[in-house]
């Protein structure tokens, strides 16, 4: 039997033989003479034609509807050139049926099965996705996943790395989501939880003497669902080094695997068209290393997109001696918008509202047309000032300039959010490119303004910089504040896709970090006393970094949203429609588990 590519990649060899196929039928026509059939497997389609002379196969095929499954047994022809279908790899053949086989029926479709045609609402694809996945694209999504699996296996491989699984019953641990918790059954009260990342064990790895380790790896987190982000389950390149004291080992390592998927198996350009970004490009790369800092005062936001610049101007110092109330304040930054001033009253009053929903009082303007700068503030401001502005930001006749005035924060977050509303609306954000950038140098804490305390930046596992000495010569809050880690995400597009760090292996490291935040020894011990035993037997310095597969993979084919590119997603709300979970247990697991539900 027969797949349908076949008869494209080998044609010659079976023209005019006797072959068989087997799929779905796709389509059916019947001519009164004669019946043709689309039949479909994952590779295409081919034309089965029917004829009278045929009596069991043509009563058969009267019969047959969409979606029915077939076997088919005849002769290979080349159509007649008129017949020629040039939109079909298999549009110059045909199978002559010898015979017709019903291998199974099926009842009509919930779902739309086919590319074109009215498209099915997610909840309906989600619930059928056994249907939804045999339309064309989800088949090619399907057969480009595993080439992309195995892109980075064949990478990692080529560069010494040693594929390792660990455990996923695992211990709970704090990696800023919650755990998914399982509870033993012969351990009355005691819950293992799913890992959120492989991290403890990787970095056991490491004292267990492996050197390069990698695997593709399960993890699982209690957050909120969004486009970007699966809910529950998702899988990332995990991998981690030994004898790694910078990050820049991990990130010279790892990078040409992002440059390849880019350029070699998407297709696309890698670009960086920000100015403030290309002062942080060296070795001749298109992959700046971006302070965390500076990605925060320039782009607003810690994983700023490169397709484009527009990034965050510094008017402070322009309007310190302002008499203009509205910008009498710590922080004044504006954005240029090439082609802004086009914008209709209508737009500006929707990124006005934008901004006010997060937080701006409002939104001030300037717009340079063909006969002058138009603003309801230019009269509020000194000519000075008007001209500071104009040679800041660089407008030119065409553009318009949008500000922000407030607290350093609120500004920055304000600002960087219509900086990515405004490229949405321009269409800078090209699908055929793609813009890498390094993040680095993350504070290792943070101010937690709800519970009024300082708390981990982003994780606790990795190493500050400077070690112990910069840990033990903060003294106050300001102090604390300013440490930072050897962490370093990579960003791609404006989504982070990979989080890594030079890892803490020193245990008089691990015990002053969370001493800092009130946690005492003991404390640390109950939690990671597997780590800290292992740091005490010679542990090698080590580095990693774990790239999240299913975004990457999202953006390079193009998708906004992250369930279209997985075989069996959950909806928005965590729910499996197809399988119905979560459900409700049976009562006896609920006692063999020692476990009891608290009706709300």
């Amino acid at each position: 039997m027969f797949g349908m590519r076949v008869f494209t990649d080998k044609l010659n060899d079976f023209l005019g033989k006797s072959v068989e196929v087997a799929g779905w039928v796709n389509s059916r026509r019947d001519h009164g003479g004669l019946i043709f059939i689309d039949l479909r497997d994952s590779h295409g389609l081919i034309q089965l034609v029917i004829t009278p002379e045929v009596t069991e196969a043509f009563a058969m095929a009267e019969e047959v509807r969409d979606e029915f499954v077939l076997k088919a047994e005849g002769k290979l022809r080349e159509r007649e050139p008129e017949l020629v279908n040039p939109n079909i790899p298999t549009g110059k053949i045909e199978l002559v049926v010898e015979n017709l086989t019903l291998l199974n029926r099926s009842e009509p479709l919930p779902v739309n099965t086919h590319d074109d045609g009215p498209v099915s609402s997610e909840e309906m694809r989600l619930k059928y996705r056994y249907l939804d996945l045999r339309r064309p694209k989800m088949q090619k999504r399907l057969v480009r996943r595993s080439e992309f699996y195995r892109y980075l296996r064949e990478y990692m491989y080529n560069h010494g790395f040693t594929e390792i699984t660990t455990p996923i019953l695992a211990n709970s641990s704090p990696e800023g989501a919650r755990d998914f918790l399982v509870p033993s059954r012969l351990h009355p009260g005691k819950f293992y939880a799913l890992p959120q990342a492989p991290q403890q064990f990787k970095q056991l790895l490491m004292v267990g003497g492996v050197e390069k380790y990698f695997q593709i790896a399960p993890c699982f987190r209690d957050e909120d669902p969004r486009a970007d982000r699966l809910y529950g389950d998702f899988y990332q390149l995990d991998f981690e080094m030994s004898f790694v004291e910078d990050g820049e080992v991990v990130r010279r390592e790892i990078q040409p695997l992002y440059e390849g998927l880019t350029t070699e198996f998407a297709g696309k350009k890698l670009v960086c068209r920000s100015a403030v970004a290309e002062k942080y490009i060296s070795g001749g790369d298109l992959v700046p290393r971006i302070p965390y800092k500076v990605s925060m005062e320039n782009y607003g936001v810690d994983k700023p997109d490169l397709r484009y610049g527009m990034e965050l101007i510094e008017l402070t110092e322009v309007f310190s001696k302002t008499e203009f109330k509205v910008f009498k304040q710590p922080c004044v930054k504006a954005i240029c918008v090439k082609g802004g001033a086009g914008l209709a009253r209508r737009e500006i009053d929707e990124f006005t509202e934008q901004a006010r929903k997060l937080g701006a009082g409002g939104l001030a303007y300037i717009l340079y047309t063909e006969v002058g700068e138009k603003s309801p503030i230019l009269k509020f401001m000194s000519e000075s000032e008007i001209a500071a502005v104009r040679k800041m930001t660089g407008a030119e006749e065409g553009d318009a300039v949008f500000f922000g005035a407030d607290e350093r924060d609120k500004v920055n977050k304000v600002l960087g959010q219509l900086r990515i509303a405004f490229a949405d609306h321009f269409g800078l954000k090209k699908n055929d490119e793609v813009a890498l950038t390094w993040i680095v140098d993350f504070p290792f804490y943070e101010w937690d303004d709800k519970n009024k305390k300082l708390d981990f930046g982003h994780n606790p596992f990795s190493m500050p910089k400077g070690g112990l000495a910069a840990l033990e010569a903060a003294e106050t809050v300001e102090d604390k504040l300013a440490i930072v880690a050897d962490q370093y995400d990579m960003v791609m597009n404006g989504y982070e896709v990979a989080s890594g760090a030079v890892r803490n292996y020193n245990p008089q490291i691990m015990y002053k970090v969370f001493n800092i935040l009130g946690y005492n020894n003991e404390y640390v011990e109950a939690r990671f006393g597997g780590m800290l035993n292992a740091f005490k037997f010679g542990a090698p310095p080590h580095a990693g970094c774990a790239p999240g597969i299913d975004r990457i993979f999202m953006i390079l084919e193009d998708e906004d949203n992250i369930r279209d590119i997985v075989a069996f997603p959950k909806n928005g709300n965590g729910v499996d429609l197809m399988m119905n979970s979560p459900s409700e247990v049976d009562q006896i697991q609920l006692d063999e588990a020692h476990l009891g539900i608290i009706e709300d």
